[in-house]
């Protein structure tokens, strides 16, 4: 089988990622209903558009204390309750069995792995410290080091400049409008639901065997 290149995202890829759940976990009484969760969420993380007070914590461009300040300004959520979240984010990150299982698969069969996410510095410095296989990986690139953030086309133009990546690389990605960035940038994408599906779309484009 010959040698390709996969690019992961992180969040809601290679980590759990269920802003609903973490909410209801963290607010018990605040967030009594699923539709209490989803208007906090909506509230708070504005669908992670690029132009989002989130959007600027993961381009590293402010940290926790002004991103919480921010959102409690525009949404008179408290202060408070928003620094818990941020800080309470690291530890939801769990690793997905299925996919840890699939990027283990990958790189014995050959392939180079990549990863490509949108994440500020803080996270990403726990999750490399708490992961060991990030060792599979041959490099990546999270927003807040290069202050560039999906679905922009520029941090595709620098993976692109920084890896020597062949051909047209498969990118894995939970969000529809990434993969789209990544096929305009001539990428080749693949819509995250479940490791399984990732798993039976890699083996029908010949990066796995059956």
């Amino acid at each position: 089988m010959m040698s390709k290149d996969v690019v992961f995202d992180l969040g809601g890829v290679v980590f759990r990622w269920q802003p609903l759940v973490l909410l209801q976990e963290l607010f018990p009484e605040q967030v009594r209903s699923e539709d209490i969760a989803h208007e906090w969420v909506s509230q708070i993380f504005e669908t992670f558009h690029p132009e989002a007070d989130w959007a600027l914590f993961d381009l590293g461009r402010i940290e926790p204390e002004a991103l919480a300040l921010r959102i409690a300004a525009r949404t008179g959520l408290a202060e408070a309750d928003l620094l818990r979240l941020i800080d309470g984010i690291p530890a939801h990150l769990q690793p997905i069995p299925g996919t840890v299982d699939l990027i283990h698969e990958l790189k014995a069969q050959g392939h180079r792995l990549y990863y490509l996410s949108n994440m500020p510095a803080g996270y990403a410095d726990h999750l490399m410290r708490k992961n060991a296989f990030f060792s599979q990986f041959e490099e990546g690139i999270f927003s807040a080091h290069v202050h560039q953030i999906k679905p922009l086309p520029d941090i595709f133009a620098t993976a692109q400049a920084r890896w020597p990546v062949r051909g047209k690389p498969v990118f894995i990605d939970d969000v529809q409008h990434n993969i789209d960035a990544a096929e305009q940038h001539g990428w080749q994408g693949i819509r995250f639901e479940t490791p399984d599906q990732v798993r039976k779309a890699l083996r029908g484009r010949g990066y796995l065997g059956a």
